[in-house]
């Protein structure tokens, strides 16, 4: 059922959405987009899915699951229009994310409960608002849960057409094993409330399971979200680790928000929801980037709990605000395109440190700063360790936290055994100071951003 009041809202929030990623410099502060992009490249130049390492040197010809390969095209087709094509082909995903999940709520939710869901929802999104493929299937997230969360709302099986989205989803990012979990969760829900519900959502299921395999990698592809989850290694890695509150965070106001409402005993969920809910909250506090997931899904699922008690008010559609919002968009659009992406020293781009680096010396092996495995194969470097943890695996990620924690014994044998001549990390990593007192190495460049030592 198309409900114009809500139209409005959910433009305005398309907007609000759209506006941030395509202005937002913080956009691009994730080393895994430049080679997100090269890998797209590549993939466009040679006509096919990339299913070996091309870019390091310590895992070359080494067996790459590309799960994201479609994200990548994507970015290099986005890359054709610089940084700012970058910024609109995501901006396009927040609007589109924004505006599904706005709508879904505003639909049966009075305007100022509705506002403050939607707001600190999203709000939670905002921590892995970055250039990565996991942004590109937030809208998906949202049609997802709105079509399950609307099928349960009816007592119905989820329409056939939602299947559609996993074959999408599932070649795009690694989430949709997510997807496959909430529609269980919410069959059994629906199987607890109606016992005659198993077949439709059984088969519902079984259909949505089997589209996921029509990806390049079959029954692995399936299987891979669940193979990286378990990689003890992955503890190292920021965006995997707990979530962090020792400054005020979204995700912090919106928990305290969220317990204050519920501790006011005017709303109630139901029990196998909340489990869901709660689920969601252990997902978003075991690692900062579930953290997304928990903004997107948790205003849909609270959606009907809201509107019993603040249910919408009849309102009439506002043309002049659809039009404006349409203005606005086209305004956006212009001014990103107007305004130039200049991109400089940052944490993940040694741009004047790597420039100092003589060419003969960076066709040598490196051993690098994690954070800058991305840049150096940007610039057609071969580094030793980037962000591609599924590639390098659980020995090598926790061999390499050893020697840059750093354990002298570990970083000199990985000096010698890969024949390193060169490195380059971020001025206040910890093993910079060893590279400084190991005998046979010197200070090739230093500013304060990076560090470049050289074998004499």
């Amino acid at each position: 059922m198309l409900r114009t009041p809500a139209l409005n809202f959910a433009l305005a929030a398309a907007l609000a959405g759209f506006a941030l990623a395509a202005l937002s410099p913080g956009l691009l502060n994730d080393s895994d987009t430049y080679w997100h992009i090269r890998a797209g490249e590549w993939m466009v130049a040679h006509g096919a899915v990339l299913r070996a390492d091309v870019f390091s040197y310590t895992a070359a010809g080494a067996p790459w699951h590309t799960q994201e390969w479609l994200s990548e095209i994507a970015m290099a087709l986005g890359w054709r229009g610089g940084w700012a094509g970058i910024h609109l082909l995501f901006a396009a995903a927040a609007a589109v994310t924004a505006g599904v999940t706005a709508w879904f709520v505003r639909a049966r939710v009075d305007f100022v409960p509705a506002l403050l869901a939607v707001v600190l929802g999203l709000a939670c999104v905002t921590g892995s608002l970055l250039a990565r493929p996991h942004m590109l299937t937030l809208p998906l997230l949202a049609i997802w849960t709105a079509g399950l969360a609307g099928a349960r709302e009816k007592n119905q099986a989820p329409s056939c057409w939602l299947i559609a989205v996993m074959p999408l989803w599932a070649n795009l990012h690694g989430s949709f094993a997510f997807g496959l979990a909430l529609a269980g969760a919410l069959a059994i829900e629906a199987v607890i409330a109606d016992r005659k519900a198993a077949l439709g959502w059984g088969i519902f299921l079984a259909g949505a399971t089997l589209s996921c395999l029509a990806t390049p990698f079959g029954i692995s592809g399936l299987l891979f979200p669940f193979k990286l989850s378990a990689m003890q290694g992955l503890g190292h890695i920021g965006e995997w680790q707990a979530s962090d509150f020792s400054q005020v965070s979204p995700f912090a106001i919106a928990l305290l928000t969220a317990l204050f409402v519920m501790g006011s005993g005017k709303l109630k969920v139901p029990a196998i929801r909340l489990l869901i809910l709660l689920g969601l909250v252990w997902l978003a506090l075991s690692h900062g980037r579930h953290q997304m997931l928990l903004g997107v899904v948790a205003p849909i699922l609270l959606a009907p709990s809201l509107a019993k008690a603040w249910p919408a008010r009849n309102e009439s559609f506002k043309p002049l605000l659809a039009a404006l919002a349409a203005g606005g968009f086209a305004a956006l659009i212009l001014v990103r395109l107007a305004l130039p992406v200049v991109r400089g020293d940052d944490p993940i781009s040694p741009v004047t440190a790597l420039a100092h680096v003589p060419r003969f010396v960076r066709e040598t092996p490196v051993l690098n700063d994690y954070a800058f495995g991305g840049y150096l194969i940007w610039n057609g470097d071969k580094p030793f360790i980037d962000s591609r943890a599924d590639l390098y695996g659980d020995i090598f990620l926790q061999n390499y936290a050893a020697m840059t924690a750093p354990d002298k014994d570990a970083l000199a044998a990985a000096l010698t055994f890969y024949h390193v001549r060169w490195t380059i990390f971020a001025r206040e990593a910890p093993v910079v100071k060893l590279l400084d007192a190991t005998p046979g190495w010197r200070r090739l460049y230093a500013d304060k951003l990076a560090v470049v030592h050289v074998r004499d």
